[in-house]
């Protein structure tokens, strides 16, 4: 997405993709449609709508470019979706999406469990998806996501050196951004603020977003620590929904509500109406009425002491 000068972090939301995919009941369509448009009513201006991946693996992910379509009627909202391969990538091009975010694992035993892709194999994907998107689609962008790039269930330690190396191959390869994941909740601030540290000193400008989840707690403490390493935008999910189905202990996302108090209590512009976001879970509730929904905001609100950022004097 093009730099603003009226926020100063970016919040992406993943819900849609990251979310529903780790949930067994599969959200109708049309609530889904609602629930993204709810999302970008509150101001959230990039939004990960879906997956193209087999229907048969990911039946929440069947409608992938129906809801791609909808999602290009907002106004102002930047549409993107996460890609696991050539033929995922051609289908998310030619529905007009605006970029693509390309899981890479560093853990190659989660790559085999995520996208069943040994690691040389990911680099030919990478390879050939770039190519593509030169010769026919030059206006999406592409990102490669770092899975597991603080650590991992199946392999266990994963060391900087193992992360900056994908880290510098994506680049080479042509991506436009690299952003580090921390799929199953392993990192700490310490490990956050040193890998982003060095990945903008190895990338510069391709250095790119920072997606957490709460596993252990650690989420929001992840996030200042980004914020001190330069990170400008962070992945979130609404309620915390999300996880990986293919990594073993792998639970929700950071939630969105959440973290954009945290960023507007800093005194930093996310553009996002709170209370427009917390409204938005109602579609939630109303088409997955089993699944929990977490976070602190919807339960104790923001407090009399609240002031947005862009209110502050």
């Amino acid at each position: 997405m093009k730099e603003t000068t009226d926020i100063d972090i970016l919040v992406s939301e993943v819900g849609p993709r990251d979310g529903l995919q780790s949930v067994k009941a599969t959200l109708p369509t049309e609530l889904k449609l609602e629930w993204i448009s709810a999302l970008a009513g509150a101001g959230l201006r990039e939004i990960e709508v879906g997956s193209f991946v087999s229907a048969k693996l990911l039946p929440q992910m069947a409608d992938a470019a129906e809801v791609v379509a909808h999602a290009l009627t907002l106004p102002g909202l930047f549409v993107t979706a996460l890609v696991p391969n050539l033929r995922g990538a051609e289908a998310a091009f030619s529905a007009g999406i605006h970029k693509i975010t390309l899981p890479i694992s560093v853990s190659e035993q989660h790559s085999l469990s995520n996208i069943r892709k040994t690691h040389a194999q990911l680099l030919e994907e990478v390879q050939a998806i770039v190519a593509l998107r030169n010769e026919r689609f030059p206006q999406v962008q592409i990102e490669a996501g770092l899975s597991t790039a603080f650590g991992c269930t199946l392999q266990g330690v994963v060391s900087d050196d193992e992360t900056m190396a994908f880290a510098v191959k994506m680049a080479e390869l042509g991506v436009d951004e690299v952003g580090l994941s921390d799929t199953v909740g392993y990192a700490n601030p310490t490990q956050v603020r040193r890998l982003f540290t060095r990945l903008f000193r190895e990338l510069g400008p391709l250095a790119g977003s920072a997606h957490f989840h709460n596993t252990r707690g650690q989420g929001l403490a992840n996030v200042v620590a980004a914020l001190e390493a330069g990170v400008k935008t962070f992945d979130g999910s609404q309620g915390g929904l999300g996880g990986c189905p293919y990594a073993p202990g792998a639970s929700g996302n950071i939630v969105t509500e959440d973290l954009v108090y945290l960023l507007e209590s800093m005194g930093l512009r996310t553009g996002v109406d709170i209370d427009r976001l917390v409204a938005a879970r109602e579609v939630l509730r109303r088409g997955l009425p089993a699944e929990p929904l977490y976070g602190f905001i919807p339960d104790a609100g923001v407090g009399k002491n609240f002031t947005y950022a862009r209110e502050a004097v």
